[in-house]
């Protein structure tokens, strides 16, 4: 399907500052759910910041919060610094981390933001994610997730269903996830589904806090 999105950063061709076209599509409505879910102050770690658009962007929005973009790519990592330079004070330089890995570089903050990574990774990024996301959100933390999700109470979109065979065509531990299992595994590391909010082109965000908050 020519008309999908690359899902690599070494898609998008070349130069310093590499561009996703549905970075600028999704920013505006990403922030500002944000601006209702994110703390007033703390850091946020940005898990698989890609191009780093989204970086440069909310770090711009939200001058309280101290904005950590990282990624495992070398060459998103390139892009990331490059689209930094620009960026404010709070925007700080981009860390290598595998959210798969048993130990990330930064271990505490007080949001993990990870957008369009879930389906276009194995499992094991995944249920890495709430592991390194357990690991450094303290009571009051909040895991913030956006991109397209299968729900089992809810019939899919057309366009997510082609979707996600074509991501499987590409790589079979890839795919669309259900938000009910990775709600399942979320609670097994402390973690419930506070809220969901329904997005442009067929994607949610969902928002997971300690319980007991």
């Amino acid at each position: 399907m020519a008309s999908l999105p690359p899902y690599n950063v070494g898609d998008l061709g070349g130069g310093e500052r590499r561009r996703a076209p549905a970075a600028a599509r999704n920013v505006g409505a990403i922030g500002d759910v944000l601006a209702e879910w994110l703390p007033e102050s703390g850091l946020v770690l940005e898990v698989a910041s890609g191009t780093g658009e989204h970086a440069l962007a909310f770090a711009r929005r939200f001058p309280a919060l101290e904005w950590q973009p990282s990624d495992p790519d070398p060459l998103a990592l390139e892009s990331i610094a490059a689209w930094g330079r620009d960026g404010p004070a709070n925007l700080l330089a981009p860390v290598p981390l595998d959210a798969a890995a048993g130990a990330w570089p930064v271990e505490r903050a007080a949001a993990v933001l990870n957008i369009n990574m879930v389906h276009i990774s194995p499992w094991a990024a995944a249920l890495g994610l709430l592991d390194g996301a357990a690991r450094a959100l303290g009571p009051d933390g909040r895991l913030i997730l956006y991109g397209p999700w299968f729900e089992e109470a809810v019939a899919p979109a057309p366009s997510n269903v082609a979707f996600d065979l074509d991501l499987k065509a590409r790589d079979p531990r890839w795919g669309l996830r259900t938000v009910e299992a990775f709600a399942a595994e979320a609670a097994t590391r402390g973690f419930s589904l506070a809220e969901r909010r329904t997005m442009p082109a067929n994607n949610l965000m969902l928002l997971f806090a300690r319980p007991d908050r």
